[in-house]
């Protein structure tokens, strides 16, 4: 491997993999097998991945045979329809998620290999093998039977990323029961908007929780959860908070039990997996819900199944590897470090604030498990570079193979900063995707070159395109980013959405499909460069326009990112100087280092900075100092909400504060949209 620097205007990787590196990857070790299967080799990377989208049928099938799927039932044909929405795979085949996870495909579990990592602020590193995993989650599995959980019921938890989540998760998911999850961070009302549409059986809930070394007691907050779920019959009570100290504490809600009773009914039980139809629910998850209830997306088990073992190619999971992603439970990146399970790969959850004690808590924690592939947020990156940290000189993190980062665009400055001070060797990768998929559409190859800023490549079965309005396909032009062909993951449907005469969801068919009929439009702006990369610039729907000239908000978050005192920045356009008629504005909110304020000069510095860095285009009307940024509980910036708010629309309309992991923020540009409206009924009357 090696890593160069740019030379004047010449771009050259910052990372390449050796010939080396190249044979020991997963990647290689498919495309070999598929050239002997097809009878003709790949000339690259680009070569299969054209092949992965052109011969859909042939591709997905022989990720089946590679991988191994365990089924009780084969399919009689990989894709009966070749369209969008309505697609449908493998039917007839009959298999279990849960199945495929616990005991393996081509290859048996050992139970005495390690499976699980686990930390949490209220535990000390621990861990679970194989063998473990699978006893706890056949003894879950026959308790919630004793609970009159049966195939198709609803189980859904609030419970934090630890060990029994995930045992809950596969316990449901072996019954052919249908999971959903929320972090215990999410307020009454966002769980309650989420769960209610789904009408579980059975609810798991913590009683509280610890972040930042702060403890948060949910016991009210789960009554009040119970009090608007009619339906729950039973209430598993883990207690976490309270583990030590009150162990009983936490007994609440209907035909209350505890999680070791649960345990403790299916002590001796063996596992046993319900066989269902490829396109089974396996799982519901949920749009942000910023601006309206959330969509409930429902996933099949077939599909998460085959994409799932798909993107383990695309993440280099060996068997031993060790794999983290920062997540919660209520963000689809659990579910899909949950999948990496399946390649015969340990996982690492953690539960806890990634700023605490500091910036260096996760490094710390890569070091003290071993991890081979360490996933975080953009943001943290940045935020970890501001802060000094400097794991390269503290940490011995030689076990680390890749560092993947998702959530927002990763800046150049941070895959800079990577390669400086985490590790020069390191394949660093950037991925974007969706929780509609539940898998990134974009993301890391371990057999290209790493470029600065660019994602390396569209995975393996996505047909995504750069298209204009007019459904035209760009090559190095920003445009609408489209999915051409289906993928095996992409919705059932959303939960209780209402069915045309043909049978599609009317939400579904105006989610995705109502701009480009019969082809997945997304809602990212993205890039399409020559070599295949891509680069991302946010999301469509909050597009900053300046004189009809569409621009992503991405650019500017990374120009403003590049002055030394800006942590972190929102930017809109509204109409008029006064919020209410005329030329659109642009203006750009900016959190400070401490103790810095926002004068003329710095103003001026952020605005030359964007000049030089965007163009004179991207240079915002205002520059405001505001506190934090409002953000989801996945982090997500909220662009659209914040401008419908300075628009004049009634905030409780404009975004679901139980949704936020700050709602607080909100309030800034509450009152600001109030003076802007007073100062233009000022203006009007004179």
């Amino acid at each position: 491997m090696s890593r160069t620097a740019a030379s004047g205007s010449e771009q050259v990787p910052l990372w390449s993999p050796s010939a080396a590196w190249r044979e020991q990857t997963e990647m290689a070790r498919f495309m070999a097998w598929a050239e002997e299967r097809r009878g003709e080799p790949f000339a690259d990377y680009d070569g299969l991945w054209r092949w992965s989208v052109a011969d859909l049928e042939t591709f997905w099938a022989a990720i089946w045979d590679y991988f191994g799927v365990r089924a009780s039932a084969p399919y009689e044909r990989v894709l009966a329809e070749r369209r969008m929405p309505g697609a449908r795979w493998f039917e007839g085949a009959q298999l279990n998620y849960a199945e495929n996870l616990l005991l393996g495909g081509r290859a048996a579990r050992d139970p005495s290999a390690l499976a699980v990592l686990h930390v949490s602020e209220l535990r000390e590193l621990d861990q679970l093998s194989w063998g473990e995993l699978a006893a706890q989650v056949a003894a879950a599995a026959a308790g919630l039977r004793s609970l009159g959980v049966e195939r198709g019921d609803r189980v859904v938890a609030y419970m934090p990323n630890i060990p029994e989540t995930l045992i809950a998760f596969l316990a449901t998911a072996s019954i052919g029961a249908i999971w959903s999850s929320a972090a215990p961070e999410f307020g009454a009302r966002s769980v309650i908007d989420r769960f209610a549409q789904i009408e579980p059986k059975v609810l798991l809930a913590v009683d509280g929780y610890r972040h930042g070394g702060k403890d948060f007691d949910r016991r009210a907050v789960v009554e009040g959860i119970l009090a608007e779920l009619p339906t729950v019959q039973s209430t598993v009570t883990l207690p976490y908070l309270y583990a030590s100290s009150s162990p009983g504490a936490s007994s609440t809600g209907p035909r209350a039990v505890s999680w070791r009773e649960l345990l403790e009914r299916g002590e001796s039980a063996q596992l046993q997996f319900e066989q269902v139809p490829f396109e089974h629910p396996l799982w519901v998850l949920y749009s942000s819900g910023t601006t309206g209830l959330p969509k409930a997306i429902v996933h099949g088990h077939g599909g998460i199944l085959v994409e799932q073992l798909k993107k383990s190619l695309h993440l280099d999971l060996r068997s031993g590897d060790r794999m983290f992603w920062f997540t919660t439970t209520g963000w689809m990146m659990w579910n899909f470090l949950i999948g990496c399970l399946l390649a015969d790969a340990a996982v690492v959850l953690y539960d806890g604030s990634p700023a605490h004690p500091d910036l260096g808590v996760l490094f710390r924690l890569a070091e003290q498990a071993r991890m081979t592939g360490m996933g975080v947020s953009a943001g943290l990156l940045a935020s970890a570079q501001k802060a000094g940290v400097e794991p390269r000189r503290e940490r011995d993190l030689s076990a680390l193979r890749g560092i993947g980062s998702t959530g927002s665009p990763l800046a150049p400055e941070s895959f800079r900063w990577v390669y400086e001070h985490v590790d020069p060797e390191v394949w660093l990768y950037s991925t974007s995707g969706g929780t509609d998929v539940c898998t990134a559409f974009v993301g890391g190859c371990p057999l290209l070159p790493v470029y600065e800023g660019e994602l390396q490549c569209r995975a393996l079965g996505c047909a995504v395109e750069s298209w204009d309005e007019q459904g035209r396909s760009l090559v190095d032009e920003v445009g609408e980013l489209v999915v051409t062909e289906p993928m095996p993951s992409m919705p059932l449907f959303f939960w209780g959405d209402r069915a045309g005469e043909d049978g599609i969801g009317e939400r579904l068919r105006e989610s995705y499909f109502s701009m480009y009929p019969g082809t997945w439009r997304h809602g990212d702006w993205i890039r399409i460069t020559a070599r295949g990369g891509a680069f991302i610039y946010g999301r469509s729907d909050s597009t900053i326009n300046r004189q009809g000239v569409r621009m992503g908000t991405s650019e500017i978050y990374r120009a403003a990112a590049r002055v030394e005192e800006v942590l972190d920045a929102l930017v809109v356009d509204v109409p008029g100087s006064a919020g209410l008629e005329g030329s659109l504005q642009m203006l750009l909110f900016v959190v400070l280092a401490p103790g810095t304020e926002l004068d003329e000069d710095l103003r001026k510095r952020i605005r030359t900075r964007i000049r030089e860095d965007c163009s004179p285009r991207h240079v915002p009307n205002e520059v405001m100092q505001i506190d934090e940024v409002p953000r989801t509980l996945s982090g997500k910036v909220l662009e659209v909400p914040v401008k419908r708010i300075l628009m004049g629309v009634d905030p409780r309309e404009a975004a679901s504060t139980d949704s936020l992991a700050n709602p607080r923020a909100l309030d800034y540009f509450v009152e600001l949209a109030s003076s802007r409206r007073a100062k233009a009924e000022d203006t009007a009357r004179a």
